[in-house]
């Protein structure tokens, strides 16, 4: 069959069922869709009386399983339609009349089409294969163990749709079961590819047919030698999603280069008047020493903070390439089309009052209105943003200065300003701060893609509640990992599964199930918290980009050093294995007392001299490739004597070309924090009265590097 004989098979089934006004497909259905896609299934007949039923069975040989046919019937097994491992033609026939009686008095109303007779899998590990539409990322394939247990478990990875074989064998090893698959206590493994198979020809699938919502291969019976489906369920989606605009990577970053880099920007609703947000935006333009034109334009003032006014932005001489709408909602839309008019290719829409109280018509109306003439929206609903780099400071809120490599967007206002007093506190220099709002239009893969191309953004952190188009993103992530980090906080966690389904891989596919396992897929580095997001985003740039797992810790104190070797393993590093001479080499500085082996404590009651000596050697070794410095305050080393010397052998390594990621943890009175700020201030991320933070930072370095395909050295 050719693939589009087979597509057109297919079309011409789920048209005539959409025609019969349904929306699940019945179990002979689901085979044809299955022959047409290789999807491996059982030998089966549809028996339409009890005489078919047991000429069936004795045609296939041996058990069968008998299965009630019903269009209006989604879950047989609740509706006692199933009978598994009959045989002989008495049993048979028993069986048709119990299920056939158990479906009518199930609903009485329903539409019973026959029996199916299939074939009786021979036992095996029991996994699933299905699809689900999600909101953001669309068409996702799912995979995990499966059977009567699949919803209870939860053991279930997603990939997005279509997968490539390589995708497809990668799910067999994300699960928490992967050790099944592969065979224990003498029980042999599944046959892999042939599982992957069933994944990648079901993701193929519902990527050619997008009003396919569901599909449910529960359980596929996965056995050395092959893998077959005993159940195939396939549901469609009930209406498709809008079609949404969208931009190419060129327009992408011709926009917000304007956004970003602008000449000249309008205030729409600029004041006189202090506590006004136009007064604030305006002061904050002017203060913040923005270089560019900057335009105040309001109707009724001729002079604003001692700059001419304009009655409307189509007044304004020359081009604009942002106008801050600082104007209350119902105003927006009419200055908007002024705007559009005028050729003004950004509009920052600071104003709240639209979609998230419920007016959606009139957010709707600002997109039209944007789109007819070739506008992007930022907002509404937003705070603002700044961009560092070019003194601009376009919000309402209070100015940030501090240029640096860490690029910050935000969905909350109120986490926007989280955002900016961790910024002031820690003095994390940033290239941008965004907020994003309802995003009406620009979201975050359009800033994504701009920070991907922004020479002063090394690391890119955004909090987000939801993605607008999930695949874009992932796209644009694709992009960006290899050069620099990405880490998200993603709100909503708890709300996973809300939802009702048709599936069993509807019903495990809650949005953050999805999210968790294609944001990895993408490179991404998820942030558990804020306060994780933020330093993450302000130590990444800090620490070099390790080239191998090899992580050793010298503490100096062996409490810590468990704690520690516990962070590593919860962060998926690796400890590495000391080898004989340096395991030696290491024991001449180490007291009796102390330990080798990895962690290498050298115990709290050693001089400035050992600290010094044990990380020289960890610096030095090729073998080792990340130091977690482990800190007990003494009067025999001071922390700041412990910060001064570690900062001074790591720079004087890294002037000789050695760059490993070095860590701290400080345990110990208050001038620890002074300590750990002198440290972080040197290219050391070191933090006090905690040994979680620090190597959480670290694996986040490792799970980009490795992300990116930049690890290159190994045990």
């Amino acid at each position: 069959m050719t693939d589009e004989d087979r597509v057109a098979r297919v079309r011409e089934l789920l048209e005539s069922v959409r025609a019969e006004g349904r929306t699940a497909l019945t179990a002979p259905e689901g085979r044809v869709v299955a022959d047409a896609y290789g999807i491996a299934v059982p030998g089966e007949e549809l028996a339409r009386d009890v005489d078919e039923a047991v000429a069936a069975a004795a045609r296939l040989g041996g058990p069968v399983v008998l299965k009630i046919v019903s269009p209006d019937i989604l879950h047989k097994t609740e509706a006692g339609g199933v009978v598994v491992g009959v045989e002989g033609a008495d049993r048979v026939r028993a069986a048709f009349h119990e299920i056939v009686g158990n479906a009518r008095a199930y609903d009485a109303g329903a539409r019973i089409e026959g029996v199916l007779v299939q074939e009786l899998l021979p036992a095996g590990q029991e996994v699933i294969v299905g699809a689900v539409t999600d909101p953001a990322f669309g068409k996702v394939v799912a995979f995990g163990l499966g059977g009567v247990l699949v919803e209870v478990l939860r053991d279930v990875t997603f990939r997005l749709a279509p997968v490539s074989a390589d995708e497809a064998l990668s799910m067999l090893d994300s699960i928490r079961a992967a050790g099944i698959l592969r065979g224990v206590r003498g029980r042999a493994g599944v046959d892999r590819w042939a599982v992957a198979e069933q994944i990648r020809r079901v993701s193929r699938l519902v990527a050619d047919f997008p009003e396919i919502g569901e599909v449910d291969l529960n359980p596929v019976i996965a056995t050395d030698r092959g893998a077959v489906a005993a159940d195939i369920r396939i549901i469609l989606a009930e209406r498709q999603p809008a079609p949404r605009r969208t931009y190419g990577r060129e327009e992408i970053l011709a926009s917000m280069r304007r956004l970003m880099h602008p000449r000249s920007v309008a205030v729409i609703g600029a004041s006189n008047e202090p506590g006004k947000i136009g007064n604030s935006v305006l002061r904050n333009l002017l203060d913040g020493g923005f270089a560019g034109d900057i335009y105040p334009v309001n109707p009724r003032a001729d002079d604003i903070l001692g700059r001419k006014a304009y009655r409307s932005v189509a007044d304004v001489p020359g081009e604009v390439d942002v106008a801050v709408f600082a104007i209350p909602a119902r105003f927006v839309a009419a200055a908007l089309e002024e705007a559009g008019r005028k050729g003004i290719p950004n509009a920052v829409l600071i104003p709240s009052g639209f979609a998230e109280t419920g007016e959606h018509a009139l957010q709707a109306e600002l997109v039209e209105i944007a789109e007819r003439h070739g506008v992007r929206l930022l907002g509404p609903n937003i705070y603002g943003y700044y961009s560092t780099w070019q003194d601009l400071c376009a919000t309402f809120c209070t100015p940030y200065d501090v240029k640096g490599p860490v690029a910050l967007t935000s969905q909350s206002g109120g986490i926007g300003m989280a955002v900016l007093g961790f910024a002031r506190t820690t003095r994390t220099g940033v290239s941008a701060i965004v907020g994003l709002g309802n995003k009406a239009d620009l979201d975050e893969d359009d800033l994504l893609t701009w920070f991907g191309e922004d020479p002063h953004t090394e690391c890119v952190a955004m909090h987000l509640e939801d993605l607008k188009d999930g695949r874009a993103f992932v796209a644009a992530a694709r992009e960006v990992v290899p050069k620099k980090p990405v880490v998200v906080l993603k709100a909503g966690r708890t709300a996973a599964g809300a939802r009702a389904a048709g599936s069993h891989t509807g019903a495990l596919a809650g949005d953050d199930a999805v999210y968790d396992d294609i944001l990895r897929q993408a490179g991404v580095i998820r942030a558990p918290g804020l306060d994780d997001l933020l330093e993450y985003a302000r130590a990444l740039p800090v620490l070099p980009t390790p080239e191998g797992d090899n992580v050793v810790i010298i503490t100096g104190a062996g409490g810590s050093g468990v704690l520690l070797s516990d962070a590593v393993t919860d962060n998926g590093l690796s400890l590495m294995e000391i080898p004989p001479d340096l395991d030696e080499a290491f024991r001449r500085f180490i007291p009796p007392f102390g330990a080798a082996g990895n962690p290498v404590d050298i115990t709290g009651g050693e001089p400035p001299a050992t600290y010094e000596a044990t990380i020289r050697l960890g610096l030095a070794d090729p073998r080792v490739h990340a130091l977690v410095l482990g800190y007990w305050h003494t009067i025999v080393t001071p922390p700041m004597v412990f910060a001064e010397l570690t900062a001074r052998v790591v720079a004087e390594f890294r002037e000789r070309g050695v760059r490993k990621p070095v860590v701290a943890s400080l345990a110990g009175d208050v001038e620890v924090e002074e300590a750990c700020r002198y440290l972080f201030e040197r290219g050391v991320v070191a933090y006090p009265y905690t040994t979680e933070k620090p190597v959480a930072v670290l694996g986040a370095k490792y799970r980009w590097a490795r992300a990116a395909g930049l690890l290159r050295g190994g045990s």
